[in-house]
């Protein structure tokens, strides 16, 4: 990511900060990890979106055993995230819990089943070698 450049907000990102810097966002994205790490979520990967996507910078994938134990980590990073920012969290994906979308503006986090994240492949999809694990 590059130095502390603003990111802009648009009206489609209603999470995204304004003026937040990259460094920010990297902390930000360390919060997530922790509190994955943490709750137990595994194969942890990051994807910078940064030049790929309006969507968000960053992009981080995450398994759970099971649809409780998604269901039991989107819920606590959701507190986390609310916490760390006082920003809302936008959910999606509960009660089913086989993929939960965590939008938090600046980063995106899915939670999978891990046969359910095998089959979407997002990895695939958005990774052009900038993936990384962190469990």
């Amino acid at each position: 990511m590059k130095g502390t450049e603003a990111l802009p907000a648009t009206s489609t990102q209603p999470l995204k900060a304004k003026n937040v810097s990259a460094d920010e966002i990297r902390a930000l994205a360390d919060t997530v990890t922790n509190a994955l790490e943490d709750d137990k979520a595994e194969d942890i990967t990051l994807i910078n979106l940064e030049g790929k996507s309006s969507i968000a910078d960053i992009m981080v994938i995450a398994s759970g055993r099971s649809a409780r134990h998604v269901a039991s980590i989107a819920d606590h990073l959701a507190k986390t995230i609310k916490d760390a920012t006082g920003r809302p969290v936008r959910l999606e994906g509960m009660p089913n819990a086989d993929w939960v979308l965590l939008d938090i503006g600046d980063i995106v986090i899915h939670l999978f089943r891990p046969e359910v994240r095998a089959f979407y492949n997002l990895e695939k999809i958005w990774s052009d070698g900038s993936a990384h694990g962190h469990a």
